[in-house]
């Protein structure tokens, strides 16, 4: 009776268990996400069964469903993606995570800020660089990571100072004014305020940059949208194109843990051959012989009072130090099938080159939290960036200047006692170069990004969602000026000073959107419409402490005897506007895509708030074409062409009502801003045309793009009559800005195989810019700035003339024969623009060793100066043949006169040069632990890995460094060489 009644039982559990384990053949509803390996979801996936017809595919966000049966298996697949089989079985959410292909078209999934496109199919100009390009280069700002990397981008760095604000141009300079031309900066949605920040320090050339506060360990991607079909979506926002920062998120996968720290060196890049101390005063004798003058101890202390035998090298004195760079990241990241989550935090530390303890100091915190319903219906992602910068930058002005103007037998800086070295330097009546030496300024920065999407989809191809986004960025700089740091004798030495501003600004935006996704016939629909509801604060206040009783009190401004006010401001700025997308694409063969946008801002005028852009763009895939079957080597082939108009209300905000100040004394208001209501927008008109290649199964591919953008309607200062008392006023002028050019973009897999790959990547931007129309130009301010049918980036120059037989010395042109010598006689134009730029990198990776180096190039000219024979200062080395005759210098000499015509020598076209140049921008070096050893060691990754940045130029330039070739006396950037490890949990 036992054995019966096991055996019942068994067969009953059996029976029960088959009975679940293999269903009958119903229907089950099956849904789930499709994301490539950094976690983005992929819309357009074919997702088909396996050996019978239907399927689906997935929406803008990735998702899908279908009704499957258990035995059923789907199949997903994606072009530039492996194919992957995955068996229903009792499975309800499939989430898949597709494979790049290793000879796809790049990084196939794009961010193009409201949707997500695809290498293949967009139809707009949209660039992009990864995490894996960008996180290890030892930098402050994310800007300069793009160098060399993007066609049609061009960067330039604010300084050799951490925190500096580079300059970012995307296809050229669109307004006349500077602050005209900034992008639109995205981050994680949200939009951030490009101006850079005003500062009192050794920034103040550039300004603060708004994003130092990030860190770049934690960007997962940056696009830039160029071209009008890419950036009429933005509207006004997006005239002078858009950067878009992904920062990272958790994966729906156990949770991981991510630590990575490197320590490195910056150096000073390079040195200029200058003359030393027999040289110097060797050229100095003569030109007081050439003159008939006697040198004295007030026009010749340098061959008088100072040491005919000191020697001193002024650019090691000033910045030969070594900064060191420490930079520190973890992060921890998880989830499951419907929750992910990431937090993070990280720690930057740049010394100086420069004399004494200077530090950049950052710390930054990034959370994100992304939950999605079993249903798919609902989903919720949520990411926050906090950032605190403090820069303690030197006090005193910057020294680049100071350390090729000086004599290198000038006295020394400091006594043996450590002071500094008043008297020496007193005798001849100058000031100590590093007056302000004890100066101490501090910059703390606290910049906090926040972004909140929900979206619900309520039927199926139909979602509604929603972008709430706060920014808030606070800036406080604090300079101290002791009296010791300046000449006991000078006025400034009486009492302690110290100067303060503080500056806010504060963001929030509402952005509702509906999205509609719908198959109809062989093709597909997709439509976007949205509202955006956006307000800006902005607040700044300057004050000056003066009378401190000792220096210890310096900055408490209660303890001061006198506080003023230099600058108090507040602005506001309000933004609103509806815009739309309507795309369709025909069988992943032709696509059409419509955008519109209408704007309104604050800063214009009852009648001129708004305004309407719009753009189209359009993509024909030929590749797919039956004609094309016989071209068996063309993997890929697409036509695009877009044209379309953005706006730009990037002025200051009030200008169209009158202006007026407090006046010093009680009670009185006075003038300061004349009211214009009539202005409006300036208007970008952009068109394009591209066409894409890709052979041998894409292991080859080739852009090439031509686009022509017109900037109108200029907002401009008005020249006004001095009668009225005032110079300008704001107004639309008809002038029209120019860009054109050519961009092209190459890709290869040069090798692939199990132990061993190699691609390459080259980009090349040919830019011309112009100034096509400006009425009354040589009436305005700018008569003596621009020429009509040339760049906006001339130079008006002397025409030279040799020298001048009687005088020995350097002659210009009178053009216009009036016997003067002035801006009427600059009437040749050179070019001080880039001529063309790019970039080439390469990957390579052999077994468990990967390289990854990047060159950039750029062909341009140049101004280098130093070669004033016998004036007092240091000069150039070649300066010294002029003490044989060789060369084209003016007679030795160190008269009014002679400085007179080198001053118009220098205006002439004989100080360019060509100063084009090769870096090698990036060099990195990493060697990943295999996987066989990682359970010995109790960790899931172990890598090391070393990384140079700035190593090598070569350059026929003799300045200091090509990138910033006005003068030769600057440099951008450092030479850094870091090396670092990694560690995965």
């Amino acid at each position: 009776m036992k054995f019966l009644f096991r055996s019942c039982l068994r067969l009953s559990i059996f029976l029960v268990l088959s009975s679940w384990a293999i269903p009958c053949t119903g229907q089950q509803q099956i849904s789930g996400t499709v994301t490539n390996t950094d976690n983005m979801p992929i819309p357009g996936v074919n997702i088909t069964f396996k050996n019978k017809p239907g399927g689906t595919t997935t929406n803008f966000d990735g998702q899908y469903e279908l009704n499957a049966q258990a035995q059923d298996s789907l199949v997903f697949a994606y072009l530039g993606y492996q194919t992957q089989t995955i068996a229903v079985a009792n499975q309800t959410q499939i989430n898949i995570t597709l494979q790049e292909e290793e000879n796809s078209l790049g990084d196939l999934v794009i961010n193009a800020g409201y949707y997500t496109t695809t290498e293949r199919e967009r139809t707009g100009n949209i660039a992009k660089v990864t995490a894996e390009e960008i996180e290890l280069q030892p930098l402050v700002s994310p800007l300069e990571a793009l160098q060399g990397r993007m066609a049609g981008v061009e960067v330039n760095s604010g300084g050799n100072l951490p925190g500096s604000a580079p300059t970012i141009r995307i296809r050229g300079q669109n307004s006349l004014r500077t602050e005209g031309n900034y992008p639109l900066y995205i981050i994680d949605g949200m939009p951030i305020n490009s101006t850079p920040l005003e500062s009192n320090s050794n920034l103040s050339s550039s300004g603060i940059d708004p994003l130092s506060t990030l860190n770049l360990s934690n960007i997962e991607s940056i696009e830039v949208l160029k071209d009008a079909d890419a950036t009429a979506i933005y509207g006004s926002r997006g005239a002078n194109g858009v950067v878009l920062i992904t920062t990272k998120k958790g994966k729906s996968a156990k949770t991981e843990v991510q630590a990575r720290v490197y320590t490195g060196i910056s150096t000073f890049p390079n040195h200029i051959d200058m003359l030393n101390t027999s040289q110097y005063l060797q050229i100095r004798r003569r030109a007081f012989e050439n003159d008939g003058v006697e040198p004295d101890q007030y026009n010749a202390y340098d061959l008088v009072l100072w040491d005919q035998q000191r020697n001193t090298d002024w650019q090691e004195e000033f910045f030969g130090g070594n900064a060191p760079v420490t930079d520190a990241n973890i992060s921890v990241s998880g989830g499951n099938q419907t929750t992910s989550f990431r937090v993070g935090g990280a720690y930057f530390n740049q010394g100086t080159i420069y004399r004494g303890d200077y530090n950049y100091e950052r710390f930054t915190g990034n959370a994100q939290l992304n939950h999605h319903s079993k249903d798919q219906k609902f989903t919720l992602n949520f990411k926050t960036n906090y950032g605190v910068t403090q820069n303690e930058l030197v006090g005193y002005l910057d020294l680049t200047n100071t350390a090729f103007n000086l004599s290198p037998n000038a006295p020394s800086l400091f006594l043996i006692n450590g002071e500094l070295n008043w008297e020496e330097w007193g005798e001849a009546g100058l000031n100590n170069p590093l007056s302000g030496y004890y100066n101490r300024s501090q910059t703390r920065s606290n910049n906090s990004i926040s972004n909140l999407g929900l979206s619900y989809s309520p039927l199926e191809g139909l979602e509604v969602k929603t972008n709430l986004g706060y920014t808030f960025f606070t800036s406080r700089e604090l300079v101290k000026r002791p009296k010791k740091s300046y000449n006991p004798s000078s006025w400034e030495s009486l009492e302690h000073r110290s100067t303060h501003l503080d500056q806010e600004r504060a963001s929030w935006i509402i952005e509702p959107q509906i999205n509609y996704n719908k198959k109809i016939s062989k093709g597909t629909i997709s439509a976007i419409v949205g509202a955006t509801f956006q307000k800006s604060t902005d607040f700044g206040r300057g004050l000056y402490g003066e009378g401190y009783v000792t220096e210890s009190l310096i900055g408490n401004l209660t303890a001061a005897d006198r506080v003023n006010s230099v600058s108090n401001r507040t602005q506001e700025y309000r933004y609103a506007a509806i815009f739309g997308r309507l795309a369709y694409n025909w069988q992943k063969k032709y696509y059409l895509n419509l955008t519109g946008r209408r704007d309104g801002s604050s800063r214009f005028g009852p009648g001129k708030q708004f305004a309407n852009f719009g753009a189209v763009g359009a993509a024909w895939i030929f590749s797919e074409e039956s004609f094309m079957d016989p071209l068996k080597f063309l993997s890929f082939g697409k036509l695009r062409a877009s044209y379309g108009s953005t706006g730009n209300d990037q002025i200051g905000d009030y200008g169209y009502l009158d202006a007026y100040e407090a006046t010093s004394g009680p009670g009185g208001l006075y003038p300061v801003g004349l009211a214009n209501p009539d202005y409006s927008w300036e208007v970008n008109k952009k068109l394009e045309v591209g066409i894409q290649l890709g052979f041998l199964k894409d292991r080859i591919n080739i852009g090439i793009s031509r686009y022509q953008n017109r900037s109108s309607n200029q907002l401009v200062g008005y020249p006004l009559p001095s009668i009225t008392g005032f110079t300008t006023v704001q107004a639309n002028l008809g002038a029209t800005v120019e860009n054109k050019g050519w961009e092209i973009e190459f890709s290869s897999l040069n090798f692939q195989q199990d132990n061993f790959s190699w691609r390459t990547s080259f980009n090349l931007t040919i830019p011309e810019n112009k100034l096509i129309s400006y009425p009354n130009l040589q009436q305005s301010s700018y008569a003596n700035t621009y020429r009509i049918g040339e760049p906006l980036t001339i130079g008006l120059r002397y025409h030279y003339e040799g020298i001048d037989d009687e005088t020995g010395l350097y002659q210009v042109r009178d053009v216009n024969g009036d016997d003067q010598i002035d801006y009427q006689d600059r009437t040749l134009i050179k070019n001080n623009g880039r001529q063309y730029f790019g970039g080439l990198s390469n990957t390579l990776k052999v077994h468990d060793f990967s390289l990854q180096f990047l060159f950039q190039y750029v062909k341009q000219e140049g101004t280098i100066s130093m070669v004033d024979a016998g004036s007092l200062g240091n000069q150039r080395s070649i300066v010294s043949r002029a003490l044989e005759g060789q060369g084209q210098f003016q007679t030795i000499s160190q008269s009014y006169e002679s400085s007179i015509a080198y001053s118009n020598y220098l205006t002439t076209a004989l100080p360019y040069s060509d100063a084009s140049f090769l870096r090698l921008k990036t060099l990195s070096l990493s060697y990943q632990l295999p996987e066989r050893f990682l359970p010995i060691v109790g960790i899931s990754g172990f890598t090391v890995f070393a990384n140079a940045q700035n190593l090598f130029t070569w350059t026929p330039y003799e300045g200091l460094d090509p990138a910033m070739p006005n003068g030769g006396r600057s440099f951008s950037a450092l030479r850094t060489i870091a090396a670092g490890v990694e560690l995965n949990f």
